[in-house]
């Protein structure tokens, strides 16, 4: 597997351990392992753009300009991720511009022009280091016995397709709590468009009382002015007969 391929390979990882970070720190859990484990993984990212950026120079200098083109276009697009996933666990990032001032020389800095004109130096490289740098990350790596426990690639994408498979179970447990939530819902709305038709109807009897409170009303009003009317004819006719006996009774 190529060095590009096995960055690209170690930013996705770094990008499944964030989240898994996330989840944990969600959960309230001991996020130092994984603190850790991200700072190695990390720094391992840094030195893998470190040698790619001498693997562009070599082949600037060896006057392959289309493999430096190539490496240079993959160069930029892991910087952006480097960026992004560190920026995601510190809070900020390395420009790519730190990483060329620690590895290029000024006066090893070449042009398509001055290489052209010269003649094609040969400069050799240790590889035993970066063949160190892509392997699999290892918890302890002073320790003797961890080159046993170094994970393949195989392993690597195992262990990130489990971390896929917990998280579509999450995701699944999600989606049903979220049914269960909206049947809920469901329900409730039920209910209420019940409690609505009763008040609905509780309005509708309070209106009718209302409407035979007032014809009662306006019935005991004609009835008491009738009677008051009654009241006063009763009494002219009391005096009338009154009057009538009273002359009755002087004759």
């Amino acid at each position: 597997m190529s060095k590009t391929n096995q960055l690209f390979l170690l930013a996705d990882h770094i990008k499944l351990s964030l989240l898994e970070r996330h989840r944990s720190k969600s959960l309230d859990l001991d996020c130092y392992s994984q603190d850790q484990h991200l700072t190695r993984s990390l720094d391992q990212f840094r030195d893998g753009l470190e040698i790619l950026q001498q693997d562009k120079i070599r082949s600037e200098e060896s006057g392959d300009f289309s493999v430096a083109e190539s490496v240079n276009k993959d160069l930029l697009v892991l910087q952006n991720r480097y960026d992004d996933l560190t920026s995601q666990f510190h809070g900020f990032s390395t420009p790519l511009s730190q990483i060329d001032s620690r590895i290029k020389d000024p006066q090893e800095t070449t042009t398509p022009t001055a290489t052209g004109s010269r003649k094609p130096k040969t400069v050799r490289f240790n590889d035993s280091a970066s063949d160190q740098l892509f392997k699999p990350y290892q918890d302890d790596p002073s320790d003797d016995t961890a080159n046993d426990d170094h994970i393949s690639n195989q392993q690597l994408h195992d262990y990130q397709t489990q971390i896929l498979d917990e998280q579509d179970e999450h995701l699944d447990q999600l989606g049903q709590s979220i049914g269960r939530q909206r049947e809920l819902s469901m329900r409730i709305g039920d209910e209420l468009d019940c409690h609505v038709a009763m008040l609905e109807g509780v309005e509708a009897a309070t209106d009718r009382q209302q409407s035979r409170l007032d014809r009662a009303s306006k019935t005991i009003g004609r009835v008491a002015k009738g009677a008051r009317e009654n009241k006063q004819m009763t009494a002219i006719v009391v005096l009338i007969i009154i009057l009538v006996l009273l002359i009755a009774i002087l004759k």
